[in-house]
């Protein structure tokens, strides 16, 4: 089998597993009384079934087993088997952290104590993060220094992933497009990381799956356990995929592909405890939230982040060389511009 063509049979299949169970998940859920509750930090105005992620992750599970069974893991010498498997350890245990925050309701401390645990296994298994680019410097070795860095960015990822998750289809989208950049940016440059995108095709095909449901207006939310699970995946994946090159453009794409969310949190966190609040109280200072509380629609909002998104990963096609790769940031250009002007229209009637 063609190499190439596992990269879309993960895909396929785990768009196909989600748009199959996320309405059964949906329907158990109700069943079982496992909802979200409208509230007053709260878009939803009427109970939602949390559980998403579950589907979520059964997609990208079974895209991954077949892959593996038919032998696409196996087709590389330069397939790092260990990474590879601490990263998807890594991702089950990052959705089983999340799933159990949605059927029990965790403490946050507690929350973060696992993260932090899983976290650290993660970089025992290879899942880390070695060098930094640094200004007139070029690439540091970061000795020691490697492990609290990877437990920042891994733990950070996961959890800017779940605080973007505060309006209908943003989280879910805006991964599907970050998982969709990383796999062309990893089958460019990242030809030691085959196994790395092969995961990020099956992401994919989960994230752009369970938009169909979760577009606005929403039929279900993806919970704790979806956006820890694609948060910490997408970390991961930039960490094993890109990261490992010594290039300095490879070593700053995650963080540029990934730019959205990681400013989103920044500028939370530091308006937070600029004001003598705990970062980790949650309040409405997210941009969806401004842009909601400007006038503007939950739907404009939400394709006005997805423009975004789509635009700083199309930078990162160009950085990386990609072919047409400048010609990508030029569209998204042009379309980040008519977006914003949509909604600098849209506020002026609000």
């Amino acid at each position: 089998m063609p190499g190439k063509l596992y990269y879309i049979i993960a895909f396929v299949i785990s768009l196909i597993v989600v748009l199959i169970s996320t309405p059964i998940v949906n329907h158990i859920g109700h069943l079982t009384g496992y909802v979200d509750q409208p509230g007053e930090r709260k878009i939803h105005n009427r109970p939602m079934v949390r559980l998403g992620g579950v589907a979520i992750f059964l997609g990208f599970a079974l895209a991954i087993i077949l892959v593996w069974t038919l032998g696409a893991f196996g087709t590389s010498q330069h397939i790092q088997h260990f990474e590879v498997m601490g990263l998807l350890v890594g991702s089950l245990l990052f959705f089983f952290i999340g799933l159990s925050d949605d059927l029990f309701s965790l403490s946050p401390s507690f929350r973060l104590f696992l993260q932090i645990v899983v976290a650290s296994l993660a970089w025992y298994w290879g899942v880390r993060i070695d060098f930094i680019s640094m200004p007139l410097m070029g690439i540091i070795d970061l000795g020691w220094l490697s492990v609290p860095i990877t437990i920042i960015w891994l733990v950070g990822m996961a959890n800017a992933i779940n605080w973007i998750d505060g309006i209908d289809g943003l989280a879910a989208g805006v991964s599907g497009i970050s998982a969709v950049v990383m796999l062309i940016v990893i089958l460019f440059i990242g030809r030691e990381s085959a196994g790395a995108g092969l995961i990020a095709a099956a992401l994919a095909g989960s994230a752009l799956g369970f938009l169909r449901y979760n577009f606005n207006p929403a039929q279900i939310f993806m919970g704790d356990g979806g956006s820890y699970f694609m948060g910490f995946t997408l970390a991961g994946l930039g960490t094993i995929g890109l990261v490992k090159s010594l290039a300095v453009t490879a070593i700053l794409l995650p963080y540029l592909i990934l730019a959205v969310p990681i400013i989103d949190m920044t500028f939370v966190i530091v308006s937070r405890i600029s004001q003598g609040r705990s970062p980790f109280l949650a309040d409405k200072r997210h941009i969806h939230h401004r842009l909601l509380n400007a006038g503007i629609s939950q739907k404009s909002t939400v394709i006005f982040i997805y423009a975004l998104t789509f635009w700083v990963g199309s930078l990162a096609l160009g950085f990386s060389n990609v072919p047409s790769g400048w010609g990508f940031a030029v569209a998204s250009t042009l379309i980040l511009l008519y977006v914003g002007w949509q909604i600098a229209k849209e506020r002026s009637m609000s």
